[in-house]
């Protein structure tokens, strides 16, 4: 019988040997009824399963579903049992997942979803990724213990938690210490050496400045990515880098986690008839620069947003940052929103983004690598359907405001715009799949099919003896947005120096 079995089903439909199997197990196992007795009922059942067996068709359950394999072949997925230091340990001292949480104690709460905030909500922080994809795993319904028949390998490490006890303070080996040992301890696994670890993938909550850390003796993060394993593996990522193809951006966490169609659809329809007062909002607070320095798109939307009555802000600096953890108020901005600006801050991307869908507010970029070029397994690929973008160089001349671009957008425009936006919120979000099965196909289950697709092909070039073309990784970002590595395109000066 599987490992774990007290804590995942078998996949919603089986085929007749593995029918056969499970009832002769069953019985063989026996309860209060003695031996003879036992032996003389797993000879009769096998006796009559052997004749279903011959039968043509498939043995129905009185629901009329069809027992069989078929709808996990192919989707089969192996967990690593890791040793504990690798994930559960680290939750330990979970207050430090975020430095800047005001509730950081209870981040690990419901699978990671955090401090439940009534219904599908939840005070999820945006570093608590790993867990919620290490619980969605545990109820994925097509698990196995055969790494043979696995379509690929999830590795259940918890990178982002790890670094997050190291980012401030500890020396380079401390930080390097956990993704050197589990790169040996991969190596080491029979499972690696099928596919020299191309069919493994883990999932990391932070970004990926976090684990690429160029210099020995660099001052931020670990070099966990730039490791030859994890080079052959994929780690699923908050936010991926443009030049690099071992690594893929999948949503941040929000708030909402539904359960049902029912939940999902309920809100949709919700925030498409919300009455929407400001025609553009920010929430954020503005970055530190050097004296003299140029400003920043976001201290430039933050002024420009301050000056018009259209815009709300919401300003999270100093002794005011308190009002960006919180849901309700970060919710409540959005929904009154027609826009909501996603100017880069720290790294590119902002959890923001994501908030602000889910209330369908249309989010507004000024850098591609914001969104455009970092999540093309969950957005679509036209960019314009969805968001308007504002490019960060004709805001800097400031020959036109943030907000008269916005009103040259007619209401048909928007409401265009909005409806998209809703639409693709099954594959923003996480589901909660602890209350029942899966009604819907959410942000988790878009990234596990794409990575068995990713390792599909990678199997199909092994065994052809091709490989990508590894000379042309640094137009990744080229890659997901046009769907090829050559010719110039016209956001090249955008990558040409950001990192």
């Amino acid at each position: 019988m599987d490992r774990q079995q007290s804590s995942r089903e078998y996949p919603m439909s089986i085929g007749k040997k593995d029918t056969a199997r499970l009832l002769i197990h069953h019985l063989s196992l026996g309860g209060g009824v003695d031996t003879v007795r036992r032996m003389f009922y797993v000879v009769v059942v096998s006796l009559v399963l052997c004749f279903l067996l011959l039968l043509p068709g498939e043995v129905s359950s009185p629901a009329g579903t069809a027992l069989t394999s078929s709808g996990c072949d192919g989707r089969y997925i192996f967990v690593q049992e890791l040793p504990a230091r690798f994930n559960v340990d680290l939750l330990r001292n979970c207050c430090v997942f975020s430095r800047w949480a005001g509730d950081a104690c209870h981040l690990a709460d419901n699978g990671g979803f955090g401090r439940g905030l009534g219904g599908d909500w939840y005070a999820t922080d945006q570093f608590t990724l790993e867990l919620i994809f290490h619980s969605r795993m545990r109820q994925y319904e097509c698990l196995t213990d055969d790494p043979d028949r696995a379509a690929a390998v999830f590795v259940p490490f918890y990178p982002g938690i790890e670094m997050g006890h190291h980012l401030w303070g500890s020396n380079v080996s401390v930080r390097d210490a956990a993704p050197l040992e589990l790169s040996q301890w991969l190596r080491s696994r029979p499972e690696w050496t099928k596919m020299g670890g191309r069919d493994h993938f883990m999932v990391a909550g932070r970004i990926t400045w976090d684990f690429r850390r160029w210099t020995e003796d660099g001052d931020w993060g670990s070099k966990l990515l730039l490791l030859p394993e994890l080079k052959s593996m994929t780690t699923l990522i908050i936010e991926s880098s443009p030049w690099h193809r071992n690594d893929m951006a999948i949503p941040y966490p929000t708030y909402f986690h539904p359960s049902t169609v029912a939940e999902l659809t309920a809100w949709q329809n919700r925030v498409l008839k919300q009455s929407r007062p400001w025609l553009f909002s920010f929430a954020g607070a503005p970055r530190w620069r050097p004296p003299n320095s140029t400003a920043s798109l976001r201290d430039l939307s933050i002024e420009q947003c301050r000056a018009s009555a259209r815009c709300k802000l919401l300003d999270c600096a100093g002794e005011r940052a308190g009002s960006c953890f919180s849901p309700r108020r970060i919710m409540a901005l959005f929904e009154s929103s027609v826009f909501c600006l996603q100017p880069v801050g720290d790294s590119p991307t902002r959890r923001s983004t994501f908030d602000a869908m889910v209330a369908g507010c249309v989010p507004v970029f000024f850098h591609p690598g914001s969104a455009y070029t970092q999540y093309a397994w969950h957005l679509p690929r036209d960019y314009r359907r969805y968001s308007v973008f504002l490019p960060e160089e004709v805001v800097r001349q400031g020959n036109e405001s943030i907000e008269l671009a916005l009103r040259k957008i007619t209401a048909e425009e928007v409401a265009a715009m909005r409806k998209e936006v809703v639409g693709m919120l099954p594959r923003l979000v996480y589901g909660d799949r602890r209350r029942g099965a899966a009604e819907f196909d959410d942000a988790f289950d878009v990234a596990v099919e794409k990575v068995i697709e990713r390792v599909q092909k990678q199997r199909k070039q092994i065994r052809e003896g091709t490989a990508d073309d590894v000379a042309e990784e640094k137009y990744t970002w080229k890659q997901s947005l046009v769907g090829t590595n050559v010719g110039d395109d016209e956001w090249d000066h955008y990558f040409s120096h950001w990192g």
